[in-house]
């Protein structure tokens, strides 16, 4: 898109997709089952979506049908209630063969975790219910143009029985294949909540103008609220969360981590075949083929080393989270939660980083070829991976063991 009113044109954005009916899974090994037949779909057309900046509707149509979008809903409300190591895996899985389609659907199992520590009952109901029948919830939470991410502009006041919300979105991930928009504002109290407003509201707005280099394929864009009508069962006092311990952050930031390792599974997947296929050996290794250059395996050899030590790690985050949800959490149980999910996530950035750049340097020149797309690794790596800073995560880990200092309660630790 040329211009954010150029964008506006596209009416049809503001229509709510059809709800497919949605089988529901009963357990992690059907959950794993179906994300790796998700992703053996999800990998023929994925280069080409990425070049062609085409959003991947069927696929997440299938990942919808397929049950895997409810995978966390607790058993009381219907739902198979994986494992957190399973979720971790179920989108390192996709994220191998798609990150942006790992991406897409990461918001809503925050939104659904977040909503067991701050909805009331009816509105759990009333949502986990609609998810497990094919609904999908997208994001509107952060804003440009604010302090930091946590600061909101977005207004939610009375109106009648219900209320309006005005305001303006971007990186609305998952927003465009909704059929529940999340979008967070301030009430009048100044205290923010979650509204849960429908696609098709009249005033609110979705803009398809993500440009990111990385992860093309999100439609991560803006989102323009004008007057937009919410009933006042479907806002979420979500504030209400940062008065207790929670794990919101760690489970949000555990999904991130899961998508970074995917990114590093097929960064190192492609590396490896191209090695073997297409790559030609330095003439100094004197062998016939690259995949005998004693450098290059050394180098294959630590890139799996890296990535199983990140992925040990995700596990293990995994199990500390379902260790600590399965008891009345303490502040120092969400915290040694958000650690062990911050030690994966220093992992899991940097191997997915390391892995697409080394990519090219054992793969060779022909790599870098625009018909290969092999550069979509990198630039994936490279933009999911700014959604916080590792370096804080440096410093949460280093503190919480030298000083017993414990995390921040936000979404990104």
């Amino acid at each position: 898109m040329s211009s954010l009113a150029d964008a506006l044109v596209q009416s049809d954005l503001d229509i709510a997709p059809l709800v497919l009916p949605a089988q529901v899974l009963r357990n992690d090994a059907q959950a794993i089952k179906a994300a790796r037949e998700l992703a053996q779909v999800a990998r023929l057309q994925a280069a080409r979506r990425d070049q062609q900046r085409k959003l991947p509707w069927s696929e997440i149509e299938q990942f919808t049908r397929s049950g895997l979008g409810s995978i966390s809903i607790p058993r009381e409300y219907g739902g198979p209630q994986v494992s957190f190591v399973t979720l971790a895996e179920v989108f390192a899985i996709i994220s191998a063969a798609d990150p942006a389609l790992g991406q897409i659907p990461q918001n809503q199992f925050g939104i659904l975790h977040l909503l067991l520590g701050s909805a009331t009952d009816a509105q759990k109901k009333q949502l986990f219910t609609s998810v497990l029948q094919g609904w999908r919830i997208g994001n509107a939470g952060p804003e440009r143009g604010t302090k930091n991410t946590l600061e909101l502009k977005a207004r939610i006041t009375p109106s009648g029985d219900d209320f309006v919300i005005n305001g303006q979105k971007f990186y609305s991930t998952g927003a465009l294949f909704a059929h529940w928009v999340a979008v967070k504002a301030l009430n009048d109290d100044g205290k923010q909540v979650l509204a849960f407003v429908r696609r098709g509201t009249p005033g609110l707005r979705i803009v398809d103008d993500w440009s990111g280099f990385g992860q093309r394929t999100t439609a991560s864009g803006t989102l323009l609220l004008n007057n937009v009508q919410v009933e006042a069962e479907l806002v979420v006092d979500n504030w209400k969360i940062n008065d207790t311990p929670n794990i919101q952050g760690a489970v949000s930031q555990l999904i991130q981590a899961a998508i970074d390792a995917g990114i590093a599974r097929g960064a190192i997947d492609d590396a490896i075949e191209f090695v073997k296929t297409r790559a030609r050996p330095w003439i100094d290794a004197q062998v016939e083929r690259a995949s005998d250059d004693l450098y290059v395996i050394a180098d294959i050899g630590k890139l799996k080393i890296e990535l199983h030590a990140a992925e040990a790690l995700l596990r293990k985050a995994g199990k500390v989270l379902d260790q600590v949800s399965a008891t009345p959490l303490t502040a120092e149980s969400a915290a040694r939660a958000s650690i062990a999910v911050a030690e994966a996530k220093v992992l899991t950035t940097e191997i997915s980083l390391q892995a697409s750049e080394k990519l090219f340097e054992l793969a060779g020149s022909r790599a870098t070829l625009a018909e290969f797309n092999l550069d979509r690794h990198w630039r994936n790596a490279r933009v999911h991976t700014l959604h916080d800073p590792v370096r804080w995560k440096y410093h949460a880990v280093g503190t919480y063991h030298l000083n017993g200092t414990l995390p921040a309660r936000h979404s990104w630790i």
